[in-house]
């Protein structure tokens, strides 16, 4: 007797990832593309009335973060089996995705290569987490968080406020901010602020600007 196919739904607005991610599960015996959504609200509605065995989520959606998404499903459904597929490999993102009942996460590179193994695993009832996600994960656990205040200081540091500039807008004063961004440094074991504000995008700590662009100035 032939095993029911595993099926999945797809979560992510941008229809051209949705078509090819598509096409490769037609390639795979075994596992069916149950349905799709572009928002988080959809993915919802979609997942309370397909109750798919894998639901591919991804992380920027147009009305809500992925994890929000993880979260309202996982509410309805307990057992719900969600991996994330994101271009980001920030661990911030990852912490919110893995905290929200992920059980996945991959990079979209990595689609063509990881999809069929990453649905089957955790299928299984196993977890799958990219090596790189895991190692920042563990760093984080021996890194001091950043204070509320500390992010509004790296996030304006970010568009290129000078220490004085930041001190106006938050209502602090100049030494004030300058202790801010030392402790900033320190936690992050960055090498200056500059350092600190790629580590800060990269980690997720921080935004990216204006259509996913780094800020003037800043390069990878």
């Amino acid at each position: 007797m032939t095993p029911e196919p595993i099926t999945v739904m797809m979560v992510d607005d941008h229809p051209i990832f949705l078509e090819g991610v598509a096409s490769a599960l037609e390639t795979m015996p075994g596992i069916r593309l149950a349905g799709q959504a572009g928002t988080g609200a959809e993915a919802v509605a979609l997942h309370r009335r397909l109750q798919p065995d894998v639901t591919l989520m991804d992380l920027q959606l147009p009305d809500m973060h992925g994890s929000e998404a993880i979260t309202a499903i996982r509410q309805e459904t307990p057992g719900a089996r969600v991996v994330v597929l994101t271009t980001y490999e920030g661990d911030v993102h990852a912490a919110q995705a893995i905290r929200a009942g992920a059980v996945g996460y991959m990079l979209k590179s990595a689609v063509r290569h990881e999809l069929e193994e990453t649905i089957t695993t955790v299928h299984s009832g196993r977890r799958r987490i990219l090596p790189s996600v895991a190692c920042a994960l563990a760093e984080q656990m021996y890194m001091s968080t950043l204070t509320p205040r500390e992010i509004d200081v790296l996030r304006l540091a970010a568009v290129g406020n000078t220490n004085q500039k930041i001190g106006a807008q938050l209502s602090l004063s100049e030494g004030t901010v300058k202790t801010h961004m030392k402790n900033i440094l320190g936690k992050m074991q960055a090498r200056d602020r500059t350092h600190a504000v790629l580590l800060g995008i990269q980690r997720g700590i921080i935004g990216m600007g204006a259509g996913g662009r780094l800020p003037p100035g800043l390069r990878f």
